[in-house]
């Protein structure tokens, strides 16, 4: 069975353009998958990135124009100037760490879903990922313990620090950023899940 290291950040409208079609290509190939949410402003520091808020006006205005594309050519709701962007990306974070934690442990709930509605709480429903209310519903909805916004605090902190540096180790530098730890074949961004799903089904 093949493995997917899955780096992503809770409020990049790229990871919410993803969608479910992770979720599709994993089933479809046999595949298992780490969600591994990451503070993706840290990376860019780390790896040589720009943040959003330095890029120069031409970069930003193709990347308006991109996003815009995508969310049509996907049929995804995106607001190119959310209310609460940016915001704090930890606390949504670490549910999503402590829901992966609790599947592990015989819990149900659907982490995928979590992810997704997380994302496009951001990018498509004007909500504040940062607020425990939010977290709480994102939750529950995915068929989780809301308690876990709590309980999972300590796991969620120590682990997402921990997939920064995991994933510099690792070559990632952006996100969304998928790489196949059976042969160490990497895909950076939405648009080249295609190629990841090809990839798999080479193997």
């Amino acid at each position: 069975m093949s493995h997917i290291d899955y780096y992503f950040s809770t409020i990049s409208p790229w990871t919410y353009l993803v969608g479910d079609r992770l979720a599709a290509i994993a089933v479809k190939h046999g595949a298992s998958v780490t969600y591994k949410p990451l503070d993706v402003m840290a990376l860019f520091d780390r790896t040589g990135g720009t943040r959003p808020a330095d890029r120069h006006p031409n970069r930003m205005a193709l990347r308006a124009q991109e996003l815009a594309r995508w969310s049509a050519h996907l049929d995804m709701p995106l607001n190119l100037k959310p209310a609460f962007s940016p915001t704090n990306p930890a606390p949504a974070s670490y549910a999503i760490i402590a829901a992966q934690a609790a599947l592990a442990k015989g819990a149900t709930g659907d982490l995928d879903l979590l992810v997704r509605s997380i994302t496009r709480a951001v990018w498509a429903e004007e909500k504040n990922i940062a607020e425990d209310a939010v977290v709480r519903e994102k939750l529950t909805a995915a068929g989780f313990d809301s308690g876990l916004a709590d309980s999972g605090l300590f796991i969620g902190a120590e682990t997402y620090g921990r997939n920064l540096e995991e994933a510099v180790e690792a070559g990632v530098f952006g996100a969304p950023f998928f790489i196949v730890t059976d042969t160490d074949q990497r895909f950076w961004g939405q648009d080249r899940l295609s190629f990841l799903d090809a990839h798999l089904g080479s193997l």
